[in-house]
């Protein structure tokens, strides 16, 4: 089989919820990041055997977005596209197909992305379609309704508190306390913008044109949800969302726009268009855990993934462990004791820079490749837990 490589990441800044991004469409986010992806890799529109593109929150107004995103940013007809939705690991995922496709010699060159703009996710109604005869008509935030129903209501009971009940749980399973949820929130924060200050997001990031009611676009050019002057004790001023919990709005990741994207090819691909990859996929794992513990789902991925690729968390350089949850975070590196372990998140991650559900995947592989080659590193791991109770995990080989 061929190794999968990995050409050009590249992503979006990130914009904040109602931010600098909402009046840009999915659909243009994804197309953009197609283009960029194709502009800094030198390949030809036309080599492309696939695009796969990832997308969490779905809709008709650009239905399946892989194709849809490939034919607006001028991709030929030929080329063919898919969507792929693993809820918080659905870029990672399209990854993933990629690089099968790779190495079972399917295809040899595919474009990759993943993409949300939760700024624009839509009200809808269950109870129109055949009408409604008399009253009134309930509208559901979808935003908030995919949380809530992430798992069977029938097997596992009412969430009401969503993705944060998930975190509170493995907070009293663990003995997190609120102050160390609030640290590891602080942290995240310093880090992003010490990240940006000393220019290590320059070489992923690419400018987006955002356009104005009046005048000429905006030139939107960086992450715009890190709070660079966080402390502990602003951190502890902000009361939590459920009554006596630990998260509060400083210790959870954040709803954001973004894109982010890479070319995956195969060895012989590399070799006749005498490209430049930053790495290879050495491997990848997922796992189940219980959906109200969802958080957990890393330390099973990662358990796998370790036992399958023969090798060890000591082995890893850098680990990007997905900020869903301050607390969240706090009980996977419990569990594989490393809670003050240097190698991890070490721009920031969900809670600073954001966590634009599609689109992460591929935004923590773009900063972590660009990472590892800046440190000289071998192996990076990224890993995500999943809404509905899932891990996912994959080894990136620097070459």
């Amino acid at each position: 089989m061929s190794n999968a490589y990995i050409i050009s990441p590249v992503r979006t800044p990130i914009g904040r919820f109602g931010g600098s991004l909402a009046a840009v469409p999915a659909a243009n986010l994804a197309a953009l990041i197609l283009r960029e992806c194709l502009q800094r890799s030198g390949v030809d529109d036309a080599l492309v055997d696939e695009v796969i593109v990832a997308q969490s929150y779905q809709s008709s107004e650009a239905p399946c977005m892989g194709r849809y995103a490939a034919s607006l940013a001028g991709l030929p007809d030929e080329v063919s596209g898919y969507t792929v939705d693993r809820r918080c690991g659905s870029g990672l995922q399209a990854l993933i197909d990629a690089a099968m496709q790779v190495q079972t010699g399917v295809a040899e060159c595919l474009l990759v992305a993943g993409v949300e703009s939760m700024s624009n996710i839509e009200y809808y109604s269950t109870s129109m379609r055949w009408g409604a005869r008399l009253g009134d008509v309930k509208l559901h935030d979808r935003l908030d309704r995919g949380r809530v129903n992430s798992q069977p209501i029938s097997r596992y009971g009412e969430c009401p508190g969503g993705a944060v009940e998930t975190a509170e749980n493995l907070v009293r399973d663990y003995g997190i306390s609120r102050e160390a949820c609030d640290a590891w929130a602080v942290g995240s924060h310093l880090k992003a913008a010490s990240a940006w200050a000393r220019g290590c997001f320059d070489s992923e990031v690419m400018a987006v044109e955002v356009p104005q009611r009046k005048g000429e676009p905006l030139l939107f050019r960086r992450d715009e949800g890190i709070r660079e002057d966080a402390t502990l004790e602003a951190m502890a001023r902000l009361a939590p969302v459920l009554k006596g919990g630990t998260v509060t709005a400083g210790s959870a990741s954040q709803q954001n726009d973004a894109a982010a994207g890479c070319l995956v090819v195969s060895e012989r691909f590399v070799i006749q268009h005498d490209l430049r990859p930053m790495a290879r996929l050495a491997g990848w794992a997922s796992a189940g855990c219980h959906p109200l513990r969802m958080g957990i789902g890393p330390v099973p991925a990662v358990a796998k993934l370790m036992q399958r690729l023969n090798l060890d968390l000591s082995d890893m350089d850098l680990i990007e462990v997905n900020e869903a949850f301050a607390g969240q975070v706090l009980a996977v590196l419990r569990e594989w004791e490393l809670e003050s372990d240097p190698r991890v998140n070490v721009n920031g991650s969900g809670i600073s820079l954001g966590h634009p559900i599609g689109a992460t995947g591929l935004r923590i592989m773009t900063s972590l490749l660009h990472e590892m080659q800046r440190r000289d590193a071998r192996y990076g791991l990224e890993t995500m837990c999943i809404g509905g109770g899932q891990g996912l995990a994959a080894v990136f080989e620097r070459v």
